[in-house]
């Protein structure tokens, strides 16, 4: 992975959440809900543990000297483990959307599962990377379209 895929993958999804800060129709009151605080936990979780993977197979130095040595040398065998480590942390950031809109959250399902198959399946990497940059796309715009936060009153119609 470049620094160039990673800062535009960052750029986009930037701009995706500016446009929640900036657009008041955002989000979609008519199909936004409110996340729970275990919605909400579960889905920090397994954001956290899809960033780990992808840091661990793209950007292992970054791990040089921390104890996670054996983690990532676990992610980059490709063997059951490392499918367990993507499997887990992509279940539970669907069962922290769960109660959103039900066709984004297939797109979602898709988007992940699109990303399992071509890092597990030995596709070329740019269409790995492409899997990837649509994930966070649909991750990002779900959150940003139809996510309330814990915190925050729903949204009227």
């Amino acid at each position: 992975m470049t620094s160039a895929f990673a800062f535009t993958l960052a750029g986009a999804s930037a701009l995706i959440f500016l446009a929640r800060l900036v657009a008041p129709q955002l989000p979609l009151a008519r199909l936004a809900v409110r996340l729970s605080v275990v919605d909400t936990v579960l889905l920090v979780c397994g954001v956290v543990g899809l960033a780990f993977h992808c840091a661990a197979m793209f950007y292992r130095t970054i791990f040089d000297g921390m104890p996670l040595g054996p983690l990532v040398d676990m992610v980059n065998a490709m063997n059951v483990a490392s499918i367990m480590l993507y499997v887990v942390p992509a279940a539970l950031v669907l069962i922290g959307m769960r109660r959103q809109n039900w066709v984004s959250l297939a797109v979602l399902a898709l988007a992940l599962l699109f990303v399992g198959v071509t890092m597990y399946a030995g596709s070329p990497l740019n269409v790995h990377l492409g899997a990837i940059f649509a994930a966070v796309v649909a991750l990002v715009s779900q959150i940003a379209l139809f996510a309330i936060p814990p915190w925050r009153r729903a949204a009227k119609p």
